[in-house]
C-alpha cells in the first residue's frame, strides 16, 4: 500500500510540474474533447441500455487501441525507473496501476462511468449502490487492458515476426472503426449486437442491472490482468537480442546513394518501421474490403492511396525518430540526406502501393483513369511532405538504441506526434486532390495531372525541407537532444493567439477532414460509381445535377477550413541571435 501511494504522489508531482506552454493546450484540449464524450455516455444513460453498453465497448476499444497508435501511452513512471529497487513484480504492478490512475484520461473516464450510477439510481437504491464498487473496478479494467495490450505489443516488436503480427492485427481492428458503419448496415442498420455485453465493458452495466456474477467477474479479470501485467513486467526487463543474421553489403560510390542505402538498411532492420509499414498496409487493405461484407467491392481499387496516406502518416517524424543521429548528416558536407530519405521511402513503399492498386483495380475493372491519378500524385506528396513536415514540425525522439522496454515509446511528446500524424495524412490527401477532381470530370487527363502535381511535390517539397535542414541543422540537432526547443528556431504565433483564434484554429484542423474527405472526396466517388443515397454522404441524395458540385463545395469547405487554421498559426518572424545570423 505504501509503494502504491508513493508512485502515486510521484506522478501526482511530476504531472503538476509537466503541464505548461503546448503540453498544458494539448492535455486542455484533450480534457475537453473527453469532457464532451463522457457527457455523450451519461446521456446514454437516460435512454436505451443497449446503447449505453455499446458506449463502453467504444471507451474499451479507446483505452486498449489509442496507447498503441499514439506512442505507447502513458508512461511518466517507468518500470526501469524501479528496476534498482528490487521490487517483486506483483508489488511493482500494483504501485504503477495506482499512479495510472492519476492523469487526465482516468478522470475523463471516470466521468463517463458516471452513467452506470445513472443506470443504478434509475433501477433503485440497489443498483445505485452497487453502481459505485463497478465504477470503480471498470475504470481498473480500461486501464489495465491498456496496460497489458501496450506490453504485449512492446514484447512482440522485440522479433520480425512478432512486429508484423502486431502491424496487421492493429491495422485491421482501426480499418474496422473506421468502416463502423458497414457492420451496422451488416446488422441491418439499426440495433446494437448483443455480443457488446458481455465484453468486460458491459460486465458493470450487467452487475447494476441485478446480474450480481457480473461484479465478481470484474473482480476477478483485474487480480488476473494485474497478474499478467506483472507478469509482462518482468519479461519487458529481459534483453532484447540483436539479430545476428548476416546480410549481403549495400555500396554505393555517392553521398546519396550511402543515405539511401542506410535508409533502406533501416527499414529492414528497425522493427518500429516493420511495425509502421505493416500497420499501413493491413488498415488499406482492410479498410477498403471491408464493404464487401455488404457485397460491394467499389472501394477495393482504393487500398493502394489509403495506404500510401496512412504509410505517410506513420513516417511523419522519421528525423526525430532517428534521434541525434542528425549529426552523421551535419558533419558530412554535401550529403542530400533529404533526397535519399525520398527516394528510400519511394523504394520501400511504392512497390506495395503499385501492387495493391493494380492487382485490385483489375479485379473490379476500374475506375482506372481516377486510380491512375492518384498513384502518382499520392506517391510523390507523400515522399515530399513527410521530410517536409518532419524538418518543420520535429518532435525530439528517443535514439533507437536507447529506447525502454517499451519501443512504441519513440518520443516523449504524444500529443505531439498524433498531431503530426493527422497534420501529414490531411496534407497528403490535399496533393491528390487536383489529379483527383481532373480524372473524375475529365478521364485520363487526370493522370497527367496527377504525374505533374507528384512530381512537383516531390521536387519542390523536398527542397524546401532540404533548405530547411541546411539552415537550421544545428536548431534541430539541438532540439533533439535536450527536448527543447531553442529561441533560434521560427516561432509560431500560437503563444500570442487569443483563446478565440485559438479556438478556431483547433477546429478547423480537427474537423477540417470532414467535409475534405468522406463529404467531399468519398462522396464524389460514390456518386462517379452511381453508388446514391449512402448512409450519411449528402451529395449522394441530391438530384443528378447538384451531386458533384455538393461534393466539389465540401472539398472546396475542407480545404479553406485548413487554410484558415494554417493562416490563423502561420509563422512569425524567427527571433534573431548570433547562431541564426551564423546559419543565414
Amino acid at each position: 500500500m505504501a509503494v502504491a501511494l508513493t508512485m502515486a504522489q510521484m506522478k501526482l508531482a511530476v504531472l503538476r510540474h509537466a503541464f505548461h506552454g503546448p503540453r498544458a493546450q494539448t492535455a486542455g484540449t484533450g480534457a475537453a474533447l473527453g469532457a464532451l464524450a463522457s457527457a455523450a455516455t451519461i446521456y446514454l444513460a437516460f435512454g436505451s441500455p443497449d446503447l449505453l453498453a455499446a458506449g463502453y465497448a467504444v471507451w474499451l476499444l479507446g483505452w486498449m487501441l489509442g496507447p498503441i497508435f499514439m506512442g505507447g501511452g502513458d508512461e511518466t513512471l517507468r518500470p526501469e525507473y524501479f528496476s534498482l529497487l528490487g521490487l517483486p513484480p506483483r508489488r511493482l504492478a500494483a504501485g504503477l496501476l495506482a499512479a495510472a490512475f492519476v492523469g487526465v484520461a482516468p478522470l475523463v473516464s471516470l466521468s463517463a462511468l458516471l452513467g452506470l450510477l445513472v443506470a443504478g439510481v434509475r433501477l433503485g437504491v440497489a443498483g445505485a449502490l452497487v453502481a459505485v464498487p463497478a465504477m470503480v473496478l471498470q475504470l481498473a479494467v480500461f486501464v489495465l487492458l491498456s496496460k497489458v495490450s501496450v506490453a504485449v505489443v512492446g514484447l512482440a516488436l522485440r522479433t520480425r515476426p512478432g512486429a508484423v503480427a502486431s502491424g496487421l492485427l492493429n491495422g485491421a481492428i482501426l480499418a474496422a472503426l473506421g468502416q463502423i458503419w458497414v457492420f451496422f448496415w451488416a446488422f441491418g442498420q439499426t440495433g446494437v449486437p448483443s455480443a457488446v455485453w458481455y465484453l468486460p465493458s458491459g460486465w458493470g452495466l450487467l452487475a447494476v442491472e441485478g446480474h450480481w456474477w457480473a461484479l465478481v467477474a470484474l473482480a476477478v479479470l483485474v487480480l488476473l490482468l494485474l497478474g499478467a501485467w506483472a507478469a509482462l513486467l518482468n519479461m519487458r526487463a529481459g534483453a532484447t537480442r540483436p539479430s545476428t543474421r548476416g546480410r549481403r553489403p549495400m555500396t554505393t560510390t555517392t553521398a546519396r546513394g550511402a543515405i539511401v542505402a542506410k535508409e533502406l538498411r533501416t527499414w529492414s532492420r528497425d522493427l518500429v518501421r516493420t511495425y509502421q509499414l505493416t500497420f499501413a498496409l493491413s488498415y488499406g487493405v482492410c479498410f477498403a474490403a471491408s464493404p464487401l461484407i455488404l457485397g460491394w467491392n467499389g472501394m477495393l481499387p482504393y487500398a493502394g492511396p489509403i495506404f500510401i496516406v496512412m504509410a505517410a502518416a506513420m513516417a511523419s517524424n522519421v528525423y526525430g525518430t532517428d534521434g541525434t543521429a542528425l549529426w552523421l548528416t551535419l558533419m558530412t558536407p554535401g550529403a542530400s540526406d533529404v533526397r535519399g530519405r525520398q527516394l528510400a521511402w519511394l523504394s520501400a513503399h511504392a512497390p506495395v502501393a503499385v501492387a495493391l492498386t493494380v492487382a485490385f483495380t483489375a479485379v473490379t475493372g476500374g475506375p482506372w483513369p481516377l486510380i491512375a491519378a492518384l498513384l502518382p500524385a499520392l506517391l510523390g506528396g507523400a515522399a515530399g511532405l513527410v521530410p517536409l513536415i518532419s524538418v518543420y514540425g520535429l518532435v525530439p525522439g528517443t535514439d533507437p538504441h536507447r529506447r525502454a522496454g517499451n519501443p512504441l515509446r519513440t518520443s516523449e511528446d504524444d500529443g505531439g506526434l498524433t498531431g503530426l500524424a493527422y497534420l501529414t495524412l490531411a496534407l497528403v490527401l490535399v496533393t491528390g486532390a487536383p489529379a483527383a477532381l481532373v480524372a473524375i470530370w475529365y478521364g485520363w487527363a487526370g493522370v497527367a495531372v496527377g504525374v505533374i502535381t507528384g512530381v512537383l511535390c516531390y521536387w519542390g517539397f523536398g527542397l524546401l525541407a532540404e533548405r530547411r535542414l541546411r539552415s537550421h541543422g544545428p536548431e534541430l540537432l539541438h532540439m533533439m537532444r535536450t527536448g527543447r526547443k531553442p529561441e533560434t528556431t521560427m516561432k509560431f504565433r500560437v503563444d500570442q493567439l487569443s483563446k478565440t483564434q485559438k479556438t478556431i484554429a483547433w477546429w478547423c484542423f480537427g474537423f477540417g477532414a470532414i467535409p475534405l474527405v468522406p463529404q467531399g472526396i468519398l462522396a464524389a466517388v460514390f456518386v462517379a460509381n452511381d453508388m446514391l443515397r449512402h448512409t450519411w454522404f449528402l451529395a449522394t441524395y441530391m438530384p443528378p445535377g447538384l451531386r458533384y458540385p455538393v461534393a466539389a463545395a465540401f472539398i472546396l469547405l475542407g480545404l479553406a477550413m485548413y487554410g484558415m487554421g494554417v493562416w490563423i498559426v502561420r509563422p512569425g518572424r524567427p527571433s534573431s541571435s548570433p547562431l541564426l545570423s551564423r546559419s543565414e
